[in-house]
C-alpha cells in the first residue's frame, strides 16, 4: 500500500512540475509563487514531515526545480541524505512488577521517551521530590540521610510550592534533572509520579517525544499514584499522605520500602532518513568564484500536528501545511535560484542554494549542512535565510531583517537597498535567532535573516496557500535578489558577534554560563561537543576550542545537553570550576571561571 501510495505522488508531481517548469523563466511572479507554494502546502504532501513519503516529493521536487533552473546538484544527486530520529514510541516488553503483582502497561505506567531500554531488580526508595539543592536561596536535599545506591527510587513530580509563581525550585523540577540527579546518586531507575496538585486525577504521563534524541542511560517510567500507593502499603503510607506531609512542614520525607521491584524498559526510537536539497551557481569571476554565497530556507513542516510536534493546536490531528512556514521561504530559494542562474554572467562569486529539513526538529538539516559542508566555510561571504516570508501584515507593512550586526558592513549595504520599498525594515542584530541562518552563525558566517513574522496560523492547520499575500512575497524577494547580486560582487564580509551563539530556551534560568555553542541534537551520548566557543568567555579564557567534547563539570557527569544545563544550574557567579574536555581522542581538565 505504502509503495502504491508513493507512486500516486510521484506521479501526480511529475504531471505537475512539468507543466510548471515549462514556463521557466527569470522573473519573479505571484503566479509562479502561488503554483509553487499551493503545490507543497497541498493536503497532498500531509505537512512535509521528514522521513515520510510525502517529505521526499517535497525534496524531489524542490531537486527538479533547482536542475530545472541549471544548478549543479552536489552531494547525492542533489540529495545531502542523513539519519533522524523521527518519533520514541513504547515497544511491547515494558513490565513492572514486584511481590505477586504485574502492573498493566498503559494503565499504571508507561516508559518515558528518555528512558533506557534496560531490565532491573532492585529495591525501592521513596526519594520525596528527587532534589538535591545547596543554594543561597534555597536549601532541600530529598537524599540525605538515605542511600539509593542501586535501587530503583520513586520520585514525585512538580515541587512542595506548586501555587508560587515565582518558587525557587522551578529551574530544578524538570523531570530530566531529577533524573540525572538520582542517576548521580546511583540509582538504577526511577519511577516519577505525578501528586494532585499536578493532576487531580490520577493519570500517568503521555510518552512525548521531546526531540532530544539522548536517553537518561537508566530506565525512567511514569507510574499512577495507584500503583506507588501499592508499593508504599507496607510502610502504611500514600502518595497523599507524603505529599501533605512535605507540603505542610517543607521539608523532604525519604523512605526505604520493602518490596524489591523488577522493571523492564523497552523504548523504540524511529530512525528515518532525512535529506536536505542542495545545489550551485558557480561564479564568473576566476577568483571570486572560490567564494560562496549561501541562500537557504528550510521545507519540512509538522506533518498531521498532534502532541508533541510543536503544534499550537495540539489537539487536532490535522495536516499542517505550513504554507508561510516555510513553503513562503522554500519557494523563495527555489525562484532566486532560477532568476539567479538566469542572469549567471553577473554573478562573480559562486551560490549554494539549500532547501533544509529537520528545521522544526531543532535545526537539524543546517546543523548537517555546516557539519559536512560541500564548500569551505571559511570562504563563505554571507548566509541568506528565508523563513516565513509570504505574510506582510498590512498594517505594520514591515519585513525584519535579522543578523545585521553579524558584519561590519551589513547595516550599509541594507540601507542602500531599502530606498523606494513599498514596505518598512526593521534590523535586529542578533545572529542567534529560532531558524536555520543560526547554524551559520555559529560558524562565524555574517548571516541575514528574512522574514515578515509569525501570525495567529503559526503552527496550526489554519496555515495555508489562501493566505499568502504574494504580491508581499514578490516585493520580498526583489529586495533579496538585489541583496544576493550585490554580496556577490562586493567585498568581502567582516564576521563579528552580534549577540549570544547559545539558544536562549536553554539559558534561562541560569545564574552562569561556560560561553560556547553546545551541541543540541547529538544522540551519541559521550559528552557535549563544543560547536563554537565566544570570544573572551569563561570556555575561551580556560582555552576550551571548538570540537572539544565536555564530558565533565566538578567530577559530574556530561554526556548530553541535559546533563550540561543541570551542571550549569547548579554552579554559582564567579566560582572556580573543573571542566573535563576529550580533544583529538585525549582527556583533559581545564579551570574555567564562571
Amino acid at each position: 500500500m505504502k509503495s502504491i501510495t508513493r507512486t500516486i505522488l510521484f506521479l501526480a508531481f511529475a504531471v505537475f512540475s512539468t507543466a510548471l517548469f515549462s514556463q521557466n523563466n527569470a522573473a519573479i511572479t505571484t503566479g509562479d509563487l502561488q503554483k509553487q507554494i499551493g503545490f507543497l502546502a497541498s493536503d497532498s504532501l500531509k505537512g512535509r514531515k521528514p522521513g515520510t513519503p510525502e517529505d521526499l516529493v517535497a525534496a524531489s521536487y524542490i531537486r527538479d526545480n533547482f536542475r530545472q533552473a541549471g544548478l549543479k546538484l552536489l552531494f547525492d544527486n542533489g540529495f545531502q541524505k542523513f539519519e533522524i530520529v523521527a518519533d520514541v514510541k513504547a515497544g511491547t516488553q515494558n513490565s513492572i512488577s514486584f511481590d505477586s503483582y504485574a502492573a498493566k502497561q498503559g494503565v499504571d505506567f508507561t516508559p518515558l521517551s528518555f528512558s533506557n531500554s534496560a531490565t532491573v531488580t532492585a529495591p525501592l526508595v521513596f526519594a520525596g521530590y528527587g532534589f538535591d539543592l545547596d543554594l543561597d536561596s534555597l536549601k532541600w536535599n530529598d537524599y540525605k540521610g538515605i542511600d539509593v545506591k542501586g535501587k530503583l527510587v520513586i520520585i514525585l513530580r512538580s515541587d512542595p510550592e506548586p501555587d508560587k509563581a515565582s518558587s525557587a525550585f522551578l529551574p530544578y523540577e524538570q523531570e530530566r534533572i531529577k533524573v540525572l540527579t538520582a542517576k548521580d546518586k546511583g540509582a538504577l531507575g526511577v519511577l516519577l509520579v505525578s501528586p494532585s496538585d499536578l493532576e487531580k486525577t490520577d493519570v500517568i504521563m503521555h510518552m512525548q517525544y521531546d526531540k532530544s534524541p539522548s536517553d537518561a542511560g537508566i530506565p525512567v517510567f511514569s507510574i499512577s499514584r495507584a500503583l506507588a500507593d501499592k508499593m508504599l502499603a507496607s510502610m502504611n503510607y500514600t502518595v497523599a499522605t507524603l505529599e501533605s506531609g512535605m507540603k505542610e512542614n517543607h521539608k523532604p520525607i525519604s523512605l526505604y520500602l520493602e518490596p524489591t521491584v523488577t522493571v523492564v524498559a523497552d523504548v523504540v526510537k524511529t530512525r528515518v532518513t532525512a535529506q536536505n536539497v542542495v545545489g550551485m551557481i558557480e561564479g564568473s569571476d576566476p577568483v571570486l568564484k572560490n567564494e560562496y554565497i549561501i541562500v537557504g530556507g528550510h521545507f519540512d513542516h509538522l506533518g498531521m500536528g498532534g502532541e508533541g510536534s510543536g503544534s499550537r493546536a495540539p489537539d487536532q490531528l490535522a495536516v499542517h501545511n505550513g504554507a508561510d512556514d516555510n513553503a513562503s521561504g522554500t519557494v523563495g530559494v527555489m525562484e532566486l535560484a532560477q532568476k539567479l542562474s538566469a542572469n549567471r554572467s553577473n554573478l562573480k562569486r559562486s551560490f549554494v542554494f539549500v532547501a533544509f529539513t529537520g528545521e522544526e526538529m531543532g535545526l537539524l538539516g543546517s546543523k548537517e549542512f555546516v557539519g559536512k559542508p560541500p564548500v569551505d566555510l571559511k570562504k563563505v561571504n554571507a548566509m541568506i535565510n528565508m523563513d516565513m516570508i509570504g505574510r506582510l501584515n498590512p498594517e505594520s507593512n514591515t519585513i525584519s531583517v535579522g543578523g545585521t550586526g553579524t558584519s561590519a558592513e551589513s547595516d550599509s549595504i541594507l540601507k542602500i537597498l531599502e530606498t523606494n520599498r513599498p514596505y518598512k525594515i526593521t534590523h535586529s542584530t542578533d545572529g542567534y535567532g529560532p531558524s536555520d541562518h543560526a547554524s551559520f552563525y555559529s560558524e562565524n558566517i555574517p548571516v541575514f535573516y528574512f522574514t515578515t513574522g509569525a501570525h495567529d496560523d503559526y503552527h496550526t492547520p489554519t496555515d495555508d496557500a489562501d493566505k499568502i499575500d504574494y504580491k508581499g512575497e514578490v516585493a520580498v524577494l526583489d529586495m533579496v535578489y538585489d541583496l544576493a547580486t550585490m554580496l556577490s560582487s562586493g567585498k568581502k564580509l567582516s564576521f563579528r558577534e552580534a549577540g549570544s551563539k547559545q539558544a536562549t530556551r536553554y539559558s534561562r534560568n541560569l545564574k552562569v554560563t561556560l560561553g560556547i555553542v553546545p551541541d543540541m541534537v547529538s544522540n551519541e551520548n559521550n559528552g557535549l561537543r563544543v560547536d563554537g566557543v565566544r570570544k573572551g568567555g569563561p570556555a575561551d579564557r580556560a582555552g576550551i576550542v571548538k570540537g572539544d567534547r565536555v564530558i565533565s563539570i566538578e567530577g559530574q557527569p556530561v554526556t548530553n545537553i541535559y546533563d550540561y544545563m543541570a551542571r550549569l544550574g547548579k554552579l554559582k557567579p564567579g566560582q572556580i570550576a573543573s571542566v573535563e574536555i576529550i580533544r583529538e581522542g585525549k582527556k583533559q581538565i581545564v579551570i574555567v571561571q564562571f
